[in-house]
């Protein structure tokens, strides 16, 4: 062993002698088993993401700018002040009356819809009931309907002298026929009827799942303890649902606030408006008489508020953990 690399205890450090090669460089740690997983996820999840974004958020970005311009067709300009379009939903008396009318059926047709879905399911989700199946598929039916086609057919029963007049009047109910789609109150009605058909089985279908996953127990045991059907559906049934009827209420409510179908298919939004629903009023500005294309989006803008609103009203009153 060389001098230079002895080291005599109590005296000063050897420096060993420099040879002239460069320190290495301090090896990269490969990617762990989660971190290439991770990777991994990110990679499918970014393609998606990117078409999410360019397909519905850039989308609303424009729709947004665009709410900012007035003018007709495609000549537009910025609006002064900016927000013009928003002021002037204030003042347009068709569109509160859009609003008077969707309200309506959102009050009116909701929750019937909801209490009759929720008793359906119950009644079919008894074990003893026969061709459970059949009754299953038949109260959802309509929902598998095209909307158009049913719109047509309800419009040919509720004409002056359709099926529905005929009964009425050979059951000596009425005198005379009814114009239903020529009134405010049977238009409005007709309206309402025709989402009650279509739309109960689609949320029963819901009930009934969450109906499958309930403790059968609870049940056995409310009967043991002497509670009646009524009792027991009403204790025992629902509080287990209120998550399931938590979001068939936001999911109708979004629904009905967006109505265009039936308002367009059954009555026209006659007479005089006064059926007529936002979306409905939405599509005429945009695309019937002389197109105003800012101020149609601005009010999608006050469409989209309105279901974010009564979607963050519900979850606050509906949601009750903690």
């Amino acid at each position: 062993m060389s001098l230079s690399a002895t080291h005599t205890p109590g005296a000063a450090p050897v420096v060993p002698e420099k040879t002239g090669r460069a320190p290495r460089p301090p090896r990269r740690r490969r990617f762990g088993i989660e971190q290439r997983r991770s990777l991994t996820g990110w990679f499918f999840l970014i393609p998606a993401a990117v078409l999410i974004a360019w397909m519905n958020f850039w989308p609303m970005f424009q729709a947004f700018i665009l709410s900012l311009q007035t003018g007709r067709g495609t000549r537009l300009t910025f609006a002064e002040p900016l927000w013009y379009n928003y002021q002037r939903l204030f003042s347009d008396e068709i569109f509160k009356l859009t609003v008077q009318n969707t309200l309506i059926y959102l009050v009116a047709q909701v929750p019937i819809m909801l209490v009759l879905a929720l008793i359906l399911a119950n009644l079919l989700n008894d074990r003893n009931l026969r061709f459970k199946g059949l009754w299953r598929t038949a109260i959802f039916l309509p929902c598998a309907v095209s909307l158009v086609s049913y719109s047509l057919v309800f419009r040919t029963m509720f004409a002056t002298d359709g099926l529905i007049n005929d009964m009425l009047m050979g059951l000596h109910l009425v005198s005379s026929p009814v114009n239903w789609l020529g009134e405010t109150g049977t238009a409005r009605f007709v309206i309402i009827v025709g989402l009650l058909w279509r739309w109960t089985g689609y949320n029963m279908v819901f009930y009934l799942a969450a109906l499958q996953n309930l403790d059968y127990s609870t049940l056995e045991a409310a009967k043991i303890d002497g509670a009646g059907a009524f009792k027991t559906f009403w204790y025992v049934t629902v509080p287990q649902l209120k998550p399931m009827i938590l979001l068939t209420a936001i999911m109708s409510t979004n629904g009905t606030i967006q109505l265009f179908d039936e308002s367009w298919n059954l009555t026209q939004g006659g007479p005089a408006y006064t059926s007529m629903t936002m979306s409905h009023y939405l599509f005429e500005l945009s695309f019937q008489k002389n197109p105003n294309f800012g101020y149609a989006a601005a009010l999608s803008y006050a469409i989209l508020i309105m279901v974010a609103v009564l979607a963050a009203v519900q979850m606050k009153v509906g949601d009750k953990r903690d």
